[in-house]
């Protein structure tokens, strides 16, 4: 049976560390999750920025007399860090990606009226500036592991960028379980933003817009159904306006 290729392992190594490390955090108290929420954000930002173990063939001339090119190990080498540009925190498709933003802000009017007919509309909660502007953060930061840690590495490993897009939105959609009006929603955001990405290579527009949405649906879905848009252990543990610690 073939080994695995080193690039190829390390990759899948990377995506089982990486998502491993996201849902224990997610799944444990709030206190702690706290504490070691950072550190998953430290680890997986760590291995976006590390050099890439590529793959190469040792050259038919390398190749010792009376062995063949099957019999002798291939090399491994590594790449550069990846620019801001491979990361899409440059100006490249920021002008063409810009119509995301619109959409969105259409979109999400059109959820609020609807939401107002149906009376589900409320108020959303902590609304003030710092919890507004730290979620939009983390949205940004949802798209960079999205887009830059787990895209890369799926598309490497699956090499089809059609069946990368569509188990990225199902591992983004799962890390929102037991949420499910979320993970529904999030499924699709994930497929939807994934296939953007790649046509723009931007990730503002992306990250704005799902802080947007997210916001949106906050207000528009009762709490009772989606409990403050938590997840994991917080998502089981809340109880009405104040969640169990």
């Amino acid at each position: 049976m073939p080994r695995p290729e080193p690039a190829a392992a390390h990759d899948l190594i990377e995506l089982l560390l990486g998502y491993g490390l996201i849902l224990f955090i997610l799944w444990i108290p709030e206190t702690p999750q706290r504490i070691l929420s950072p550190v998953a954000l430290i680890v997986t930002l760590a291995i976006v920025l590390a050099p890439r173990p590529t793959h190469v063939a040792t050259a038919a001339s390398a190749v010792p007399r009376g062995r063949s090119p099957a019999e002798v190990p291939n090399s491994v080498t590594t790449t550069g860090h990846p620019t801001l540009d491979d990361l899409g925190l440059t100006r490249r498709g920021l002008a063409q990606s810009f119509w995301i933003l619109p959409a969105a802000i259409v979109l999400a009017v059109a959820s609020v009226l609807v939401a107002k007919r149906i009376s589900t509309l409320h108020a959303l909660y902590k609304a003030d500036f710092q919890h507004v502007a730290g979620y939009v953060l983390w949205t940004l930061y949802q798209q960079f592991l999205l887009n830059d840690f787990f895209m890369p590495r799926l598309i490497r490993l699956l090499r089809s960028e059609n069946a990368a897009v569509a188990l990225a939105a199902v591992l983004f959609a799962t890390a929102h379980l037991p949420n499910l009006p979320l993970t529904a929603a999030t499924l699709v955001w994930g497929a939807v933003s994934c296939a953007l990405f790649r046509r723009y290579h931007s990730l503002y527009a992306l990250g704005l817009a799902q802080g947007l949405l997210g916001l949106c649906f906050a207000i528009c879905v009762p709490d009772a159904l989606h409990h403050h848009l938590r997840v994991g252990l917080g998502y089981l543990r809340y109880r009405g306006l104040q969640p169990v610690r």
